[in-house]
């Protein structure tokens, strides 16, 4: 580690030290002078963002353990005066307090790095493309998760439910399904919605909360970060006059799957009709007076059901519909990303008793996720691999092995960068493994169509009221 830290020269040659120049590389330019720890503690900014690196690398199955590597591998590298504190609580504690600090410096020089050394992926079709999508975390069953996770809206119904039900004779059969539901009620989890760089297959920026979070209030918070004129791509659930609102002002364009649960309006005359156009507005915004959203519609047959797109880029040399479903079909990999996120990395559900700790355990696994992302990427894109060609299962065994051997002098063909050159997915082509019945696959139906109606007279009028005044209010 090229700073003050370095107290001993014995990592080097050994596998320890493949990890302390990965992490060298990823903080080399970043300050920690804001980060003020107490004078007489062990840690440094450096070693503390180093060490809950090397914690969420780990494979071990407990939290204890994890920090016990973590540890064991900062005292070889770092020298015996820079050893943290010996117990899992005394560290814990650091990052509840800097987790947040040290997460925007990482995250800022993530990003700077995804811009400028991922320039041969960093657009796709000629744009800048994100994807948004939301999941949730499991969180052990205490009464600090519940009280910081669970739904509350759900926790509200079933009991008011529980005392109306009460007034009532019930069977032993009728009083166990209503546990049961208020058991499933009280689940902890946390919310995570990500925003996925869709060229790099990295993430750009995430939000979470308590399991009853808005996963369309998420992405709006995270629209200041976006770089200028992008394309932001979203599943059925997103779309909402609201959101679409927001995301244009902000100066983005959209490109949105829409279904049944959304109404379209079409010949509603405000502004000039173009091939495809429909617009977006709700009961609710036309009595607010708020102008309808002219929209693109675009339908991709893909063999199967038919898809249908929202865009707000209208020219077809711009982006035509086959690049439109091109781009809508790559949203697909912020899905990939969250299965190796919860199955591969093993984070479907934390480890943390306590809701602070969960939510640092889950910082610090998507941080640990991004940086093995962005070093990796950054050596293997410059080789010109493809990001879909590069597996993070692969990718993470690469980290972990020099972690089990960090006190071993690697073979030839073993050092850290030597692995991450192999960490790609085969060639072999794949079969189609759609008709498959799987014991526990899932049937769900396919999304219907968006309801496309003819506006109403008084529609037509109000938007062409709602139109005279925007162009009063433009010449006045």
């Amino acid at each position: 580690m090229a700073h003050q830290d370095r107290g001993r020269k014995s990592a080097q040659g050994f596998n320890a030290e493949d990890l302390d120049q990965a992490f060298t590389w990823l903080v080399a330019g970043l300050s920690f002078a804001s980060i003020a720890l107490r004078l007489d503690c062990t840690w440094t900014p450096q070693a503390l963002a180093f060490a809950a690196l090397l914690w969420s690398w780990s494979d071990e199955k407990t939290l204890t353990e994890r920090f016990a590597v973590s540890r064991k591998i900062i005292r070889f590298v770092l020298g015996e005066q820079h050893g943290p504190a010996g117990s899992y609580q005394a560290f814990i504690k650091l990052p509840r307090k800097w987790t947040d600090p040290l997460k925007r410096l990482l995250v800022a020089d993530f990003r700077t790095r995804m811009a400028q050394g991922l320039a041969a992926v960093w657009r796709a079709k000629g744009w800048l493309v994100f994807a948004v999508d939301g999941t949730r975390v499991g969180v052990p069953r205490t009464a600090g998760n519940e009280e910081r996770y669970a739904s509350k809206s759900k926790l509200a119904r079933s009991a008011r439910k529980q005392r109306k039900e009460r007034r009532k004779k019930k069977s032993d059969r009728q009083r166990g399904k209503q546990a049961a539901r208020q058991r499933k009620a009280n689940i902890p989890q946390i919310s995570l919605t990500v925003l996925w760089h869709v060229g790099s297959g990295l993430p750009w920026d995430y939000r979470t909360g308590p399991s009853d979070s808005s996963e369309r209030r998420h992405p709006l918070e995270m629209l200041p970060s976006l770089p200028g004129k992008t394309v932001l791509t979203a599943d059925a659930g997103f779309v909402g006059y609201g959101f679409c609102q927001e995301v244009l002002k902000a100066g983005h364009d959209l490109l949105l799957r829409v279904g049944g649960n959304i109404r379209l309006l079409r010949k509603l005359g405000y502004g000039q009709e173009r091939d495809g156009m429909v617009h977006l507005w709700p009961n609710h915004a036309a009595k607010k007076w708020l102008p309808p959203l002219e929209l693109r519609l675009v339908v991709v047959n893909d063999g199967r059901e038919p898809i249908y797109l929202l865009t707000h880029v209208f020219a077809g040399k711009r982006l035509s519909d086959a690049d439109a479903a091109a781009l809508y079909r790559r949203w697909w990999g912020i899905e990939v990303y969250y299965r190796h996120c919860k199955q591969t990395f093993e984070r479907a559900k934390l480890r943390s008793h306590n809701p602070d700790n969960a939510m640092v355990e889950l910082d610090w696994s998507l941080l640990g996720m991004w940086a093995m992302g962005v070093h990796s990427h950054h050596r293997l894109v410059a080789e010109g691999v493809r990001p879909e060609r590069i597996s993070f299962a692969n990718v993470w065994r690469a980290y972990r092995r020099p972690m089990r051997e960090y006190k071993s002098v690697p073979d030839p063909g073993e050092r850290l960068t030597a692995l991450l050159d192999r960490a790609l997915i085969d060639a072999y082509k794949r079969k189609n493994k759609a008709s498959r019945e799987y014991p526990k696959k899932k049937q769900e139906p396919s999304a219907s169509p968006p309801v496309i109606v003819k506006a109403t007279l008084a529609q037509v009028r109000r938007a062409r009221q709602i139109r005279t005044e925007q162009k009063k209010r433009l010449t006045a």
